[in-house]
């Protein structure tokens, strides 16, 4: 699984896209700041979720063995974010992305290679810090964002990994209904073979009310906002979840892609948003996998059977008061 998920990446992507309704006048910087100041920004300054899933079972194999299916009776996961940026120029920004992950569980047979692998068992802290430099340009008469990421994760023994991106991305449309923008990422990255994948924004606000928030592959979902203050989406949303692993001298690593299918409410409450997030969960499979292989050379795989979570979210966003000023 590739990194095309990160808050970066998507802040990057969705800026361009927002940048293009802008004034001409307006320098690049202060449309970064109108764009984060939106109502209900996409990339959020800081962001801090829990999520819980219900009791779910799951079939594995390990050294190409099939084990008996098992349970995991509790699943929780603690996540921050932090995007901020540093440096403002009229063609350039300078930020980073800070991410931190907690992930428990219990499962109700112990599988002997996945507790023996983890030095705390069920316990997993997870890290990323990245720093993003992002160009703006014109591009056949349209705009254009060029991003270059250097990110580095771990755990909390130690830093394991540093990865590149660049990104490259083209507006295509942008009038008060309608966004379009596309894109490319590649990657820098010894444990992926994809070295680089293409990426679509679509945005379209409908005449009763909806709107159509499509990012591929991140996200499809469509909006509409509700009362004084709220907002109310339905759809799908990819994440992931990974982690490092010790034991006998050598790091592991476990991966896994989620399809998160459900609805979404927002509440503004002034500088700060509410979010509640429900629905189905769909892992196609989690691997476990020396350090330094690709994830198709694992030593343990998961297949989880869908299951319910929920989410609870606060986000903080400190433009909040300069967008009703």
């Amino acid at each position: 699984m590739i990194k095309s998920k990160e808050v970066t990446l998507i802040f990057v992507f969705l800026a361009v896209v927002n940048f293009g309704v802008a004034q001409n006048r307006d320098s690049i910087p202060q449309k970064v700041i109108a764009y984060v100041a939106d109502k209900f920004p996409s990339a959020r300054v800081l962001n801090v979720e829990y999520i819980q899933l219900a009791p779910y079972r799951f079939s594995s194999e390990a050294s190409e063995a099939d084990l008996p299916e098992n349970k995991v009776d509790h699943y929780s996961q603690i996540k921050a974010n932090a995007n901020f940026t540093f440096i403002k120029k009229p063609k350039w920004l300078l930020g980073i992305a800070l991410t931190y992950r907690y992930t428990a569980a219990d499962v109700e047979k112990p599988v002997a290679l996945f507790s023996t692998v983890s030095s705390d068992e069920g316990n997993f802290h997870y890290h990323s810090e990245a720093i993003n430099f992002t160009y703006f340009s014109k591009l056949w008469n349209k705009m254009a964002i060029y991003s270059a990421t250097v990110s580095a994760d771990g755990s909390e023994k130690h830093f394991e990994r540093l990865r590149g991106m660049l990104t490259a991305t083209l507006l295509l449309k942008a009038n008060a209904r309608t966004k379009i923008a596309l894109g490319v990422a590649g990657f820098v990255d010894a444990s992926t073979r994809i070295p680089a994948l293409p990426i679509f924004s679509y945005e379209h606000k409908f005449d009763n009310g909806w709107m159509a928030d499509v990012i591929l592959p991140k996200k499809i979902l469509i909006r509409r906002e509700i009362f004084a203050s709220g907002r109310i989406s339905c759809g799908t949303e990819m994440d992931n979840t990974s982690f490092y692993l010790y034991q006998s001298g050598k790091t592991y690593e476990y991966r896994q892609m989620e399809i998160n299918s459900g609805a979404i409410y927002e509440h503004k409450l002034g500088a700060f948003i509410g979010t509640l997030k429900s629905g189905v969960r769909i892992v196609p499979n989690g691997r476990i996998f020396e350090k330094g292989d690709f994830p198709k050379d694992y030593v343990f795989e998961s297949r989880p059977k869908p299951s319910f979570y929920c989410n609870l979210g606060i986000s903080y966003n400190p433009f909040e008061t300069r967008r009703n000023k």
